[in-house]
This record gives C-alpha cells, sequence and structure tokens, in this order.
C-alpha cells in the first residue's frame, strides 16, 4: 500500500493524486472495464472521508482508467450465490451505499468524468457526484434486471430526480443503454464533449471550480442535494431490502449463471414474491 502526502491510503485499483486542490480518483481494473470491487467502494468512502475533512481539497474528480468509467460491480470471477463465498452481494450493496452517502455528503464538489461503459452500480456512483461530464461515446446502463436484480445504490431516487419516472422505469426495467445524448437531453449529466477534448474540457471546469469560493460551493451542492435527493436514504433502504430478497431468489442464481456462462437467462419460472 502507498500513499499519497501521508494522507491519502491507495491500492493499485483505486489510485488518489492530490494537485492544485483537485483530488482525483481512478478505478483502475481497465481488463475489466473498471469493475468494482467491495474493497474498492470501502477504499473509496476512506478516500473521501478524508477529503471532506482536508482544507487542501477543493475539487474531488472520479474517472476510470482506459475506455470505461466502470461496468459495474465485479460479478464474473466467482459464483456469489455458493455458501461462504468471502465476498458477497450483500457486501457489495452496504460499501455501495455507503460510497453514495459519502460522495453526496461530501462539502467539496465531485465531479465524475465518464469515458465509455457506465453499467450498474456505476451509474448510482456517477449520478451521485455534482457534476457528470461525459464523452459523446459514453452511455449508460441499469444492468440489473438482466441477472434478477433490482438497481440499487440510490439509481431508483437519483435517476427518478433527474430523469424524472418514466425515463427511470425505462432505464431500469427494459435494462437498455442509454448513449450521452440522450442522458444530456434527460438531464442526467452536465456536459458532453467529443471523445478527444473530455480530458481539456474537464480539466477546465475542474480548475474554476478549485479556484472558486469552496464555502460558498459546499453550502449551495449541500442545498441542493438536501432539496433534490431528500428521499434518497429512504431509496436506498427500499432498495437494500427488496435487493436483499432478490440476492436468495432463484432469478438471481440463473441470472448469475447465464452471466458466467456467457448464455441468455431464462427466467421462465414461476414468479416468487
Amino acid at each position: 500500500m502507498k500513499s499519497v502526502d501521508n494522507n491519502y491510503p491507495t491500492i493499485p485499483d483505486l489510485p488518489v493524486s492530490l494537485a492544485d486542490g483537485v483530488l482525483s480518483v481512478t478505478f483502475n481494473r481497465p481488463e475489466s472495464l473498471n469493475s468494482l470491487s467491495a474493497s474498492m467502494l470501502v477504499g473509496l468512502v476512506g478516500i473521501l472521508n478524508l477529503a471532506a475533512v482536508d482544507p487542501r481539497v477543493r475539487v474531488v474528480q472520479l474517472s476510470g482508467a482506459g475506455s470505461s468509467f466502470s461496468s459495474g460491480a465485479g460479478i464474473g470471477g466467482e459464483d456469489f450465490t455458493q455458501p461462504g463465498a468471502p465476498v458477497t452481494p450483500a457486501d457489495i450493496l452496504e460499501a455501495t451505499n455507503d460510497t453514495v452517502r459519502a460522495i453526496t455528503k461530501l462539502p467539496q464538489p465531485v465531479v465524475a468524468v465518464i469515458r465509455g461503459a457506465a453499467a450498474g452500480v456505476a451509474v448510482s456512483l456517477a449520478l451521485a457526484c455534482d457534476i457528470v461530464l461525459a464523452s459523446e461515446t459514453a452511455f449508460f446502463a441499469l444492468t440489473f434486471t438482466k441477472i434478477g436484480l433490482m438497481p440499487d445504490g440510490g439509481a431508483s431516487a437519483l435517476i427518478a430526480a433527474a430523469a424524472g419516472r418514466v425515463r427511470a422505469m425505462r432505464m431500469a426495467l427494459l435494462a437498455q443503454r442509454i448513449p450521452a445524448p440522450t442522458a444530456y437531453d434527460w438531464g442526467l449529466i452536465s456536459g458532453i464533449y467529443p471523445d478527444d477534448a473530455l480530458g481539456a474540457e474537464a480539466d477546465k471546469i475542474v480548475a474554476s471550480l478549485a479556484a472558486g469560493p469552496a464555502t460558498a460551493l459546499g453550502k449551495t451542492n449541500s442545498a441542493i442535494n438536501s432539496a433534490a435527493l431528500s428521499e434518497l436514504n429512504e431509496a436506498l433502504e427500499r432498495e437494500k431490502h427488496g435487493q436483499q430478497i432478490l440476492i436468495e431468489g432463484s432469478e438471481f442464481r440463473e441470472g448469475i449463471a447465464a452471466f458466467q456462462q456467457r448464455r441468455t437467462a431464462n427466467f421462465a419460472a414461476p414468479l416468487e414474491r
């Protein structure tokens, strides 16, 4: 384990840098499109909690290494349905919820920079940020129902708050990819740029925030989040309750098996209530 300024712990999957008031955190598992492990999410919560009380940090930037922001929770390696698995879906769910809470409560502005895929819980992490910037070829996808689960990480509140109930239902129930231009039209993201211009444009916006009035910006994002996301904690608890039921069900077992076997899931079984 290394450290940044003897303050911010990091692991290879979650490098951190601090320069000119900008704390940059990068999901660094490009071989899996930056799939998220429970340890990465727990690590991110710790980093954000340190940033919240660090006067050097004026802005936090969240991005992904390589071609994508994040493909969501990593489910391809081990069979989460087996008893005694070292990391369970419930562990990842809890870590995701803690991360979303930490992002939305952070006094400094948080900027997400999205290339490629933002899928599954990564949609929640992105939309929890105060500013979301995306390349023209990026896309957003709530893929939970494809494996017999429901959206979590506050997605039911975050998406509805930004885009409305009908669009949230479309994303959640149909599990379709929403390309960045559509996401911008829906109000899910703050800005959209050509792929080769995203980095420079993001740097300009982040630098502008870092040079701004830190206290005023903090009070502003706190006020807006409190008003727009007043139901976030309730949504997290509803999702957690529903997901815990689904994790124990046959649809999830079939969904995970199909994912790992690279086939279409067969959900044509009697409903479980």
